[in-house]
């Protein structure tokens, strides 16, 4: 018997705010790469809804069986087969002009954030979008009880994990080129950041 797909609630809960707002943004994208796609369930998702854009998965090895198995399940033909991706080692060479991640920058290391940021100027077209969603400090404070919560969790799994503060994150994004378009805060304490390369738009 085949392993049953790996099922993520969080989600299933926040796939529908995250794709009103992609919706307006990446209408006019045609290549997107998702960062750390965890289970699956957002490509395969997002991919049904804008069938204009090729969603290529990526993932640590380890986790790419299970991504596999839902791309595989819904047989989308613009979700090719996922890419092995650790953001400190060697990335895909040809230019995507719209980048996804979600609930992956308080998961990985700083330094590991750090090396997602320098990476994005080899990997994206001059109009390249970036989209970031998950949990955000402003001002170097939680923006609610159950984000504190969740930053001491973090930590008791991982010293090198946490909540990341925006500032700190924008200034990344800002030496790799990117200028903030939109703050979207959505449900459950979480936002979504987008940002576009500098002179475009």
């Amino acid at each position: 018997m085949s392993e049953p797909k790996p099922y993520s609630e969080a989600c299933a809960r926040n796939r529908e705010p995250i794709l009103e707002v992609l919706r307006r943004h990446f209408a006019d994208r045609r290549r997107v790469l998702e960062i750390g796609s965890g289970t699956g369930q957002h490509a395969v998702h997002f991919a049904a809804a804008m069938p204009q854009l090729t969603w290529q998965t990526s993932e640590l090895p380890g986790h790419l069986a299970g991504v596999r198995r839902w791309l595989e399940e819904a047989a989308l033909a613009n979700l090719p087969p996922p890419l092995a991706l650790d953001v400190a080692g060697p990335w895909p060479e040809r230019p995507f002009d719209a980048l996804f991640t979600a609930n992956t920058l308080h998961i990985m290391s700083w330094a590991h954030v750090c090396a997602l940021f320098a990476a994005l100027p080899g990997i994206l077209a001059p109009d390249a979008l970036v989209a970031v969603y998950g949990p955000f400090n402003y001002g170097g404070n939680f923006t609610s009880d159950s984000n504190a919560a969740f930053d001491v969790w973090l930590k008791a799994r991982s010293s090198e994990s946490g909540v990341r503060d925006f500032e700190a994150v924008d200034a990344l994004a800002r030496c790799a080129g990117l200028a903030l378009l939109e703050d979207c805060a959505l449900p459950a304490h979480n936002h979504l950041l987008l940002w576009q390369r500098t002179g475009a738009r």
